[in-house]
């Protein structure tokens, strides 16, 4: 089984790839592998020639060009400079449905979560939203969500953005907006198809040998064990110092 730290690792590349092609990218403020997986596009980027990416990472200093926060977040996106952006949910179904609100029946809910806040303003929005949840379980990948705070697609409204991908602690699967069904696209080291379907709840379209996540190469790990870890420190300190601390006990 892979180390907590290869984990990440491997999720913070697997970010990268998602990511590759675009200009710029929006991540929430409190999504440390998110941000990671968009700087390492931008050092790779950088290293290459290639076209640079803006980062706007919400409550940073040092890598958000925003002077009034998520207003100004919402405006860029609704001209159509925000390339892609991170949501993620307490329920996420089978057709990208995503549940912000609470389990049970609203407004009475069993549980109560933070709310939507610009989750479904978003969603409609940005063409490439990546659904990252690391927790990978049929608690988590309902069959259907107890409240649609963001839907995945909608019937007779023209929207530009919706659902690209969706990565977890176990797989990445991409989304058919045509079928409104999600696609295995690739089993992380450690898991195995079968675990996959047994911890998820919705059904979905998998080849009958799905390839195993690619595995970071040398000048990513180095990169993320360098450069990266020094950024994320100016907005994730707590997330930063835990990266030196793993680094240092292997």
């Amino acid at each position: 089984m892979p180390s907590q730290r290869e984990q990440r690792e491997l999720l913070i590349t697997t970010i990268a790839g998602l990511l590759d092609g675009v200009r710029h990218v929006a991540v929430g403020a409190s999504s440390p592998i998110p941000a990671a997986g968009a700087m390492l596009l931008r050092a790779r980027n950088e290293a290459s020639g290639r076209t640079p990416v803006r980062i706007s990472i919400l409550g940073s200093a040092q890598h958000n060009f925003f002077t009034n926060g998520a207003v100004e977040v919402f405006d860029c996106a609704a001209q159509g400079r925000i390339d892609a952006f991170f949501l993620g949910g307490g329920q996420i179904d089978g057709q990208a449905n995503i549940n912000l609100i609470g389990t049970g029946t609203y407004p009475t809910n069993d549980v109560r979560w933070p709310g939507c806040f610009g989750s479904a303003f978003l969603y409609y929005l940005v063409p490439r939203i990546i659904l990252f949840r690391e927790e990978h379980s049929p608690r988590v990948l309902v069959d259907r969500v107890d409240y649609v705070s963001a839907p995945g697609t909608s019937e007779g409204i023209v929207r530009s953005g919706g659902p690209y991908a969706l990565l977890t602690g176990m797989a990445l699967f991409s989304f058919d907006a045509t079928r409104k069904r999600f696609v295995l696209r690739s089993v992380h080291r450690g898991a195995t198809a079968r675990e996959v379907r047994d911890n998820t709840a919705f059904d979905y379209d998998a080849p009958s040998d799905p390839p195993q996540t690619a595995a970071p190469d040398e000048a990513a790990l180095a990169l993320l064990r360098g450069r990266i870890t020094e950024e994320l420190a100016e907005t994730y300190p707590q997330f930063a110092q835990g990266l030196r601390a793993e680094r240092r006990a292997a």
